[in-house]
C-alpha cells in the first residue's frame, strides 16, 4: 500500500497515549495485534469484546497520522446506527474529525454503492434520480399498473394471492452483461417473451427513466457500470488505500459480490471486523457464501467478553452455531436462569423476570439499562402451536409502528429531514418531528411524553438516547432501507414507553400487581418480596442487537416454519453438548437469534421455555449452576 500515513502510526508510544487519552482500559495481546495490523485480515470479535471501542481506537491513530490530502480511509458498515457510532467515536477528538470530510468516507455499504457508483452511473445516462426507496417504488408502480398499457399483467396479478407483490418486487438484476427485470430474489416472476414478462419489464424500464428505483436496483446498476468502464476499480481503490468494514456478518451475498468487484484485486487494505454468529440480516447466499465470506479461515480472533462473565460466556460458547468459538467472559459475574411455565402461568414469566432482576442486579447498572424482554415474533400466527410469540406472554402487547405510527414517522422523518437538510431552521424541524412522533405514539404511551426542551441530554437516559435517534432520523432518514425503518420505529417505542414512565413513577420504578401477585405464590425468594421492580420492556431480538442490558429475558417463540420452538432447541442443544453445526438449518436460525439476545446482559440472563419441553434438561441446568424455577408448582 502506498504510504499515507506515518510509518510509526501504530506505535506502542503512540497507542498507550492514545489509550490515556480516551480513558480505555489497556488492551489484551488480540486487540493489540488487530489494532498494529495493516494488512488485509477478517477479525471475528465475541460479543462485549470491545469490536467498536477497538475501531474508533485505530480510526483515532489513523487519522492522528493520516498525511495524504487527497486519499483517503473508507469506513463502512451494515447500518446507519453502526455507522454513527464509529463516527461519533472518532468526531470525539479533533484528530478524528478530520475522518468525517473529504477525502475520507464513513457511511453504509449501500451509501457507499450510491456515492460512488450508482448514481453516477444513473446521472451518465441522463436519468434524473427522484427516489431510491422499496416504499417509493411500490406507490410508484400500483399507480402505474392501473395504465391501460399494462392491462395483461394487471389482470394476472388479480387473479393471485397477494399478486401485487410481482410488480412491487420488481427488481434489476445484472446477468450476462445486461439489467435483467427480476423478482426480488433475483427469479424472473415470468417467461421474458410472455405478455405478462414484457409488460413487468416495461413497467419496471419506465419507472427506472422516471428516476424511481429500488434499494437493490443500485446494487444492479454498480455491477454494470464496473463491468462497463474498468477505469473505475482503480481509480476507486487508489482514492480509498485502507478500507474498514464493520458488521460484516450481515452484509448480503449481493454487497460481498459487489466489494470484492472494487477492492479484492486491488491493493487496499480492506480489514473486515464482525462476528458471524450475529448475523441475523444476511441472506441465504451470504450464509453459504462467496469465496470471500465473511470471516475467511485464518482469521483473528477476540474471544474475550467483558460485558458478561464465565457463566453467560459458557451459553454463548454453544450456542455459536456459524462458527465455533469459545467466548471468555471477563465481565461481571452474572447468572443463568430458566422460568419454566405452562399456558396458565405464561404471563408470570414477566412479571417473575423484573423482580429476579431487583434482587441479583445492582440498583444503580439496572436503572441505567432497564431489563429487556426479548422474542424472536412480535404477534401470533396461524398456528395452534403455543406460544409462539410475545403477545403470548405480555397480553396487549402493540407491535411498534403497525400501522399508524410507522407509517407517520416515516412521512414526519423526511419532511422534517427535507427541512433539516436546507438548515433554515433546524430547532423548527426538530421540534415538528418530535411533536409528530409524541402523537403518533400516544396510543403506546398516553399523553405523558414531555415537549422537546425537557429532554434529557444525557446518553444514559431514555430522554438522550431519544434525542440521539431524533438526530439520526433528521440526517440519515431519507436513505434507510425497509429494516432500517423497522428497526429504528422499534427502538424508538422502547425509548418512549420508558420516557412515558418517568415523569410518572419515580426513576421508572413500578410495583406491579402481577409481579407482587408471583412474590405472594412464592414465585421469588420471599426475601425479594419488599424490592420494587424496574419494569422491562418488550421487543424482538433482532431489535436489541448491539445493544447491552443488566438483564435479558428469552421468551421461547415458535421459529419462522413453525415446526420447533427456539429456546428448547438452545436448551437442548446445551444440555446434550450437541455439534451446532450438525443441526438442521432451521434450528441453527433459530438458535442463532437466542444467542444474538443470549449475548445481550451483563448481570442475568433468564430463559424461558415450555414446562413440557423444558423439564427434561432441568437436572442439567441445575448441575451446571443454573436457577431454575418452575412457575406451575406454585
Amino acid at each position: 500500500m502506498t504510504r499515507t500515513y506515518l510509518p510509526d502510526a501504530f506505535a506502542t508510544h503512540r497507542v498507550e497515549a492514545m489509550v490515556k487519552l480516551l480513558g480505555l482500559d489497556p488492551l489484551d495481546a488480540e486487540q493489540w495485534d488487530f489494532l498494529q495490523s495493516e494488512t488485509t485480515q477478517d477479525l471475528q470479535a465475541a460479543p462485549g469484546s470491545g469490536k467498536t471501542t477497538l475501531i474508533g481506537l485505530k480510526l483515532a491513530l489513523m487519522a492522528d497520522a493520516w498525511t495524504s490530502v487527497t486519499c483517503g480511509v473508507c469506513v463502512l458498515s451494515h447500518t446507519n446506527t453502526a455507522k454513527n457510532e464509529i463516527a461519533d467515536r472518532v468526531a470525539s477528538l479533533a484528530a478524528g474529525r478530520s475522518l468525517l470530510r473529504y477525502p475520507h468516507f464513513i457511511g453504509t455499504i449501500q451509501s457507499f454503492v450510491h456515492t460512488f457508483l450508482a448514481l453516477p452511473a444513473v446521472r451518465a445516462k441522463g436519468v434524473e434520480v427522484r427516489s431510491v426507496d422499496d416504499a417509493a417504488f411500490e406507490t410508484a408502480a400500483i399507480r402505474l399498473l392501473q395504465h391501460p398499457n399494462y392491462s395483461t399483467l394487471r389482470s394476472y396479478v388479480e387473479r393471485q394471492r397477494d399478486g401485487t407483490g410481482i410488480v412491487t418486487g420488481a427488481t434489476f438484476t445484472y446477468k450476462d452483461g445486461e439489467l435483467v427485470v427480476t423478482g426480488a430474489t433475483r427469479e424472473p416472476p415470468f417467461r421474458a417473451e410472455t405478455t405478462s414478462g414484457k409488460q413487468l419489464s416495461s413497467l419496471k424500464w419506465t419507472l427506472a427513466r422516471r428516476g424511481v428505483f429500488r434499494y437493490q436496483d443500485m446494487y444492479a446498476i454498480a455491477q454494470q457500470y464496473l463491468t462497463e468502464h474498468p477505469g473505475i476499480v482503480p481509480a476507486v481503490s487508489a482514492r480509498f488505500p485502507f478500507v474498514l468494514l464493520d458488521e460484516m456478518q450481515d452484509t448480503s451475498a449481493t454487497q460481498h459480490e459487489l466489494l470484492d468487484l472494487v477492492f479484492a484485486s486491488s491493493p487496499t487494505v480492506v480489514q473486515r471486523v464482525g462476528d458471524t454468529n450475529q448475523g441475523i440480516y444476511s441472506d441465504a447466499g451470504a450464509m453459504s457464501g462467496p469465496a470471500s465470506a465473511f470471516p475467511l479461515a485464518d482469521a483473528a480472533e477476540l474471544p474475550v467478553s467483558r460485558r458478561f462473565g464465565p457463566q453467560i460466556a459458557a451459553v454463548a460458547s454453544r450456542l455459536a452455531v456459524r462458527r465455533p468459538q469459545q467466548v471468555h467472559g471477563a465481565g461481571p459475574d452474572g447468572q443463568v436462569a430458566v422460568l419454566l411455565f405452562d399456558e396458565a402461568t405464561a404471563t408470570d414469566v414477566v412479571p417473575t423476570f423484573e423482580r429476579m432482576a431487583a434482587v441479583i442486579v445492582p440498583e444503580d447498572v439496572l436503572l441505567r439499562r432497564p431489563p429487556r424482554v426479548l422474542g424472536a415474533r412480535q404477534g401470533r400466527g396461524g398456528s395452534q402451536a403455543y406460544p409462539q410469540s410475545i403477545s403470548c406472554y405480555v397480553p396487549g402487547y402493540t407491535p411498534p409502528g403497525r400501522p399508524t405510527a410507522h407509517r407517520a414517522l416515516i412521512d414526519a422523518a423526511r419532511a422534517a429531514g427535507t427541512q433539516w437538510r436546507s438548515d433554515a431552521d433546524s430547532h423548527e424541524a426538530a421540534t415538528e418531528l418530535w411533536n409528530a412522533l409524541r402523537g403518533s405514539f400516544t396510543p403506546l404511551t398516553g399523553e405523558g411524553l414531555p415537549a422537546l426542551g425537557r429532554l434529557e441530554r444525557s446518553a444514559a437516559t431514555p430522554g438522550g438516547r431519544v434525542r440521539i435517534l431524533l438526530r439520526e432520523l433528521l440526517v440519515h432518514g431519507a436513505a434507510f432501507d425497509e429494516a432500517g425503518w423497522g428497526m429504528i420505529a422499534e427502538q424508538l417505542t422502547v425509548q418512549m414507553k420508558l420516557l412515558a414512565d418517568r415523569p410518572l413513577k419515580a426513576v421508572g420504578l413500578e410495583f406491579t400487581p402481577a409481579a407482587e401477585a408471583v412474590a405472594a405464590a412464592g414465585g421469588v425468594p420471599r426475601s425479594s418480596a419488599a424490592v420494587p421492580a424496574v419494569r422491562a420492556v418488550p421487543g424482538t431480538i433482532q431489535s436489541a442487537k448491539g445493544e447491552t442490558h443488566a438483564a435479558t429475558l428469552i421468551l421461547e417463540c415458535l421459529e419462522k416454519n413453525g415446526k420447533k420452538f427456539d429456546v428448547t432447541e438452545a436448551l437442548r442443544m446445551v444440555a446434550e453438548g450437541s455439534d451446532p453445526q450438525r443441526e438442521l438449518k432451521s434450528v441453527q436460525a433459530a438458535v442463532q437469534l437466542v444467542f444474538v439476545g443470549a449475548t445481550r446482559p451483563t448481570h442475568l440472563l433468564v430463559l424461558a421455555a415450555h414446562r413440557d419441553r423444558g423439564k427434561r434438561h432441568a437436572e442439567v441446568m441445575i448441575d451446571a449452576g443454573w436457577d431454575v424455577r418452575d412457575l406451575t408448582e406454585h
